[in-house]
């Protein structure tokens, strides 16, 4: 570790989920870290704070369950592979029913301290506003979907690639006390637990027919965000529609989106709504909630108007309304090897969401396996990629290659990734979709501890 320490530093450039993991990955096995973080001096249209791993769209890692769930697989494996962003967001963990949801701003003070405090770490405060100097032999770029003007341009140019782009929306967040809990009632959907959760972890906002029907005319009329010329052909990303914008594709789709009742009875009728809102804790105090899955990009106005329409948010105040911002990645597929190198200039690998995988812990993973390779590398030591039958795998395999490069869009991690089970699922249909799931997960997580285990041999 004392030689490794010595040699030219690895320099990770951005401060996000994706950065700050590969930060740590790599000092945690003796490889002296330098983190470039343009916040404050130069601010995004979507962070508040200098801090670290700041959330700045929902505080939800989603889905904690490793055994039925994609995303909760990839929990699982961080955690296996010490992840400095499960570590901390556990610690900041918030009632949320099966999710991991957190206390945005305990979580970005947890990871900003570790780091901080780590001897092998500097954070550098400033924009690195083209490609990196020359004798930068070692970069991880982890600029997120907000990569500076200057860097894009630069990557732009070295890659011979456009970057694709697509729009990001916010979700408005309420405070709690603003809530008229006489109609709004507090359940978890099918009354599920979940990590430091209740069963009664979110506030649902019950709308009848008519009420479901005017709100989605509403949502129709409301006077909406004006692009510029350049934004224009921007598509969205699937996984982050805007509200209005699912509710132009059919009057149904949002009662089968984020309005669904399913799960969930209203106390004072003891039936299911026609539609629900639900809103998730979104800070430890409990003092504010978020509208889950209710991105926008109407104005500022109209959001006051219409979400008020909403039975037991008459009243609501909002400490943040909903946003939109630009957000960029690379087409991975054809610009980086496996190991996350871009082609054109190897020294140079990319992390996190500008490679084109969405949600926060996917962006935190690929830190952590650029952070792991960009240190083997400097160590002089082989580092193979876990497998592909692993969350972690599975991902990196999409971004890199996986996926057909003339269609290439972010991707959430789903089981649709995964190598299918070889062994037949028979029983009825939900028992086999069930039991498929579980075949998955459990042949993940021990192909997971086979690489870990070799992973420590090698480094042995």
């Amino acid at each position: 570790m004392t030689s490794a320490s010595r040699k030219s530093p690895l320099h990770i450039i951005g401060g996000g989920l994706a950065g700050s993991e590969a930060a740590w990955q790599a000092a945690q096995v003796g490889v002296s870290v330098v983190l470039h973080e343009m916040r404050p001096q130069r601010q995004t249209p979507a962070h508040k704070t200098d801090g670290l791993a700041e959330l700045v769209c929902s505080n939800s890692f989603r889905s904690d369950d490793a055994e039925n769930n994609a995303v909760g697989l990839l929990h699982e494996e961080m955690r296996r592979c010490h992840s400095l962003i499960m570590r901390e967001g556990d610690k900041a963990a918030l009632p949320a029913g099966g999710a991991l949801a957190v206390d945005r701003d305990i979580f970005s003070a947890g990871v900003t301290k570790a780091l901080q405090e780590h001897p092998l770490i500097t954070i550098e405060r400033g924009e690195v506003p083209g490609l990196p100097p020359p004798d930068w032999s070692s970069v991880i770029i982890a600029t997120g979907p907000l990569t500076s003007p200057g860097l894009a341009e630069s990557i732009r140019a070295l890659s011979g690639e456009d970057a694709l782009a697509f729009f990001d929306a916010i979700a408005p967040i309420v405070h709690t006390e603003s809530i008229n809990e006489d109609i709004a009632w507090r359940q978890s959907r099918y009354d599920k637990a979940g990590p430091a959760g209740t069963g009664k972890d979110y506030i649902n906002c019950p709308l009848d027919r008519d009420q479901y029907y005017a709100f989605v005319e509403a949502l129709l009329a409301a006077e909406k965000t004006e692009f510029k010329e350049w934004e224009k052909d921007t598509p969205y990303f699937e996984g982050c529609m805007p509200v209005e914008v699912m509710a132009a594709r059919g009057p149904e789709t949002l009662r089968f989106g984020p309005m669904k009742p399913v799960g969930l009875t209203d106390p004072r009728t003891g039936r299911r709504p026609y539609a629900v809102v639900q809103l998730r804790q979104d800070n430890a105090l409990g003092t504010l909630y978020n509208m889950v899955g209710f991105q926008t990009k109407m104005k500022y106005g109209a959001q006051g108007t219409v979400f008020k329409m909403i039975p037991g948010l008459e009243e609501a105040v909002f400490a943040r309304l909903g946003g939109l911002h630009r957000n960029t990645f690379i087409n991975s597929p054809r610009l980086l090897d496996g190991a996350l190198r871009l082609k054109a200039q190897p020294r140079l690998r990319f992390a996190g969401q500008i490679t084109g995988c969405e949600g926060y812990v996917e962006s935190a993973a690929i830190g952590l396996l650029a952070g792991r390779l960009a240190a083997a590398e400097l160590l002089g030591t082989l580092m193979t990629p876990p497998p592909p039958t692993t969350a972690m795998g599975a991902l990196l395999n999409h971004i890199t290659g996986g996926a057909n490069a003339e269609i290439f869009q972010p991707m959430n991690i789903n089981f649709g990734l995964f190598p299918q089970p070889e062994e037949e699922i028979k029983g009825k249909r939900a028992d086999r979709k069930k039991d498929k799931k579980k075949a998955i997960t459990g042949r993940a997580l021990a192909d997971l501890g086979h690489w870990l285990a070799a992973q420590d041999k090698k480094a042995a």
